[in-house]
């Protein structure tokens, strides 16, 4: 096809649209599901794509389908248009949180759901009514789905997803990592020895994308364990209590979760780095000023938590300085 003879009158620009979805999906069911059309009018479309640039496109491999060398050419010059139409068309000044109706999709662990998603869905119950949050738990694909437009935002520590970088992000706090046990467990005094750490029972955790930032750091600095039992760091607080197990945990979650269970928190006998949570998102939804919203409403909660939760925190924990957010736009990445 010959860019140069294209006569755009004569083109319905929707099918960019459609290639769009076609190309994030490798499906024609799941792209009509994206687009909320019919599988057959999908498929018609796909045929008036493949007209219109002389190649299949996507062909079938086994139960899938793969994108020829040309669509795989395309997809991301396709996408870069759509991106700046969708610029051009969005107003800063359309989004009224108090009115708008819409749905954001989160990616954050369990952990970060009781910490950060929970009091934010009780601050937009007020503030945003018509907004609704739908929050997944973090996976290998992650990268693929922010890319992907699948998730509006990605919260993750930054040690366990190394390509941060590749996306727009931005700091939302530091956690310090606390060794918790039950309060009625009198083999634990005031302090603990890696002895006695590596001796008691221990309750380790694991992660969507694998080894837990907790137990790769256990592992770098040789600090053996008595592992009695494996779990997601959400169920930390809940297993440990009333039981004879030590753990690592987030402080602030073990705070968040401090009514509703039995914890003892005590400095832990190794020196472990602080998780730092970041936030992440793509350049395609930079100056969506709904996106754009949910941004600075979820930086200005941590910093309203900050000041309701600091002084439940132990001395020593980082100083207010070191977990103010740092602004967005030094944190600038290409995704």
């Amino acid at each position: 096809m010959d860019p140069s003879r294209v006569d755009l009158n004569r083109v319905d620009l929707n099918l960019l649209v459609a290639f769009d979805a076609l190309m994030c999906e490798h499906s024609v069911t799941r792209a009509a599901r994206r687009l909320s059309v019919g599988q057959s009018a999908m498929s018609s479309t796909l045929g008036r794509l493949r007209k219109l640039f002389d190649d299949p496109l996507l062909i079938r491999d086994g139960r899938g389908m793969v994108a020829t060398s040309l669509a795989e050419s395309l997809a991301k010059q396709v996408r870069d248009v759509l991106e700046r139409i969708e610029s051009i068309l969005a107003d800063p000044t359309d989004f009224d949180p108090a009115h708008a109706e819409r749905t954001f999709a989160i990616i954050a662990s369990d952990v970060t759901s009781i910490v950060l998603v929970k009091p934010l869905r009780a601050r937009l119950a007020i503030e945003a009514p018509g907004i609704r949050v739908q929050v997944s738990p973090p996976a290998a694909d992650d990268a693929e789905r922010l890319t992907h437009n699948q998730a509006d935002v990605l919260i993750t520590p930054r040690d366990v997803f190394p390509g941060y970088q590749s996306f727009r992000h931005t700091f939302l706090f530091s956690d310090r990592l606390l060794c918790a046990v039950d309060v009625r467990n009198e083999a634990v005094g005031q302090a603990l020895s890696v002895e006695q750490f590596s001796s008691l029972p221990y309750l380790a955790t694991t992660c969507g994308r694998g080894i837990t930032s907790a137990e790769a750091q256990l592992d770098r600095l040789g600090i053996s364990r008595n592992t009695e039992f494996s779990t997601a760091f959400g169920m930390v607080p809940t297993l440990v209590s009333g039981s004879q197990m030590i753990a690592l945990v987030q402080e602030r979650f073990a705070l968040a979760m401090a009514d509703q269970t039995t914890l003892r928190l005590l400095e832990p006998p190794m020196p472990l780095q602080p998780t730092h949570q970041l936030m992440l998102w793509t350049s395609s939804a930079e100056t969506d000023p709904g996106h754009t919203w949910l941004r600075r409403r979820i930086v200005s909660l941590v910093a309203e938590l900050d000041e309701t939760t600091g002084p439940q925190r132990k001395a020593g924990a980082p100083s207010r300085s070191s977990r103010r957010p740092i602004p967005e736009q030094t944190y600038q990445g290409q995704a």
